[in-house]
């Protein structure tokens, strides 16, 4: 990648049932909505086929946006165990989808995810889809699990460009 070729992030937010996806490009420090979408699963059955539409869909993503990296919520602390193996299927499938197309893939919290958005850990959705509109200099209205998703691309964006400017990166 030259220095002033714009760097692509595909940002994740798996879940059992929809994973949600969202594409900013960064360019001198500006940001840009490439894309964002949900991948719907939900009605498939069982759950080796929601599993491998979201590795498929995943792949598919990568091919259509080429993005040079990766970014990926962290599993949060669920009550129910069931649920957190099933997130955590999903977020597996999606993170092999980027590791067999020789992504990078980086891993948030999701209180740093809202952090870095909205300066609290704790912030609501609807907060954290309103600051994605006024980074990305947009008026988009995406499903939260898009929104979620663009979120965390641009946590990747903004802490990858903090360890640069610190010297780490």
């Amino acid at each position: 990648m030259e220095h002033n070729d714009p760097l692509v992030v595909l940002g994740l937010d798996p879940g059992s049932r929809n994973t949600g996806w969202g594409v900013v490009s960064e360019r001198s420090g500006v940001l840009s909505l490439v894309g964002a979408g949900v991948i719907r699963v939900e009605r498939l059955g069982d759950v080796a086929a929601r599993l491998g539409a979201i590795f498929s869909e995943v792949g598919r993503l990568i091919a259509l946006h080429g993005p040079a990296e990766a970014a990926v919520e962290d599993v949060f602390v669920a009550r129910n165990a069931a649920s957190a193996l099933k997130l955590g299927q999903a977020r597996g499938a999606a993170i092999s989808a980027c590791a067999v197309a020789g992504l990078p893939v980086h891993a948030y919290a999701p209180s740093l995810v809202k952090k870095s958005l909205c300066g609290v850990g704790r912030a609501e959705k609807t907060q954290v889809a309103f600051m994605v509109n006024q980074v990305l200099g947009c008026r988009i209205h995406v499903a939260a699990d898009a929104s979620d998703a663009l979120a965390v691309a641009v946590c990747h964006l903004n802490q990858r460009r903090f360890k640069r400017l610190s010297g780490v990166l």
